[in-house]
């Protein structure tokens, strides 16, 4: 009976990353608004916001790991509605991020399911400090990602860069959106 659970929960947790591998393919899609033709898929886009936020949540003395987990998994319920640009979600209703994870995790073992389920409420809720390191963090890396896009010859970008900008809460994180306005996307080159 053993190996028939082993089996079930290895193949439910398999399922569960092929459905995160979704998250490669799918586009962020509010930069076509930019007239961006090829944007950052939703898993180019947590990668650098679950980095941002270890860093961030360092210097805010929070915990740089459980930020980074909970960047990791910010936008995972994407690969179930999309990616729905701020400008559609007056005319849409959408599931909670946390009834979206729910159906996502119903195959995997309980403990992974419970690590993702905590992980998902945490930043929801943003009762923690790491919750909010990891939401600066997304905001940071918009923010970001517009002025790549924008040295990129894309010139209708600064909505997405003073909406990101004007909600940073930490400290840390207000000074990385400051530095990110003045240093080149390039500057690491000259290191």
């Amino acid at each position: 009976m053993a190996n028939d659970t082993t089996d079930q929960d290895a193949a439910g947790t398999i399922a569960f990353a092929y459905e995160m591998g979704v998250l490669k393919r799918l586009r962020r899609a509010g930069w076509w608004h930019a007239g961006v033709r090829d944007p950052e898929s939703v898993s180019e886009h947590s990668l650098r916001v679950a980095q941002l936020a270890a860093l961030i949540a360092a210097e805010e003395g929070g915990d740089p790991a459980r930020a980074a987990y909970l960047g990791m998994w910010h936008d995972s319920q994407e690969t179930r509605i999309g990616d729905i640009p701020h400008s559609a979600r007056p005319y849409v209703e959408i599931a909670s991020n946390e009834r979206i994870t729910e159906d996502q995790i119903a195959g995997l073992p309980d403990n992974a399911a419970k690590s993702i389920r905590e992980a998902v409420t945490e930043y929801e809720t943003q009762d923690t400090l790491e919750a909010r390191c990891a939401k600066d963090a997304d905001r940071l890396e918009c923010l970001m990602q517009a002025v790549e896009y924008r040295e990129s010859g894309y010139t209708r970008v600064d909505g997405w860069i003073e909406s990101s900008r004007s909600k940073i809460q930490t400290d840390f994180g207000k000074r990385l959106a400051e530095a990110a306005l003045s240093v080149s996307p390039l500057a690491w080159r000259n290191r």
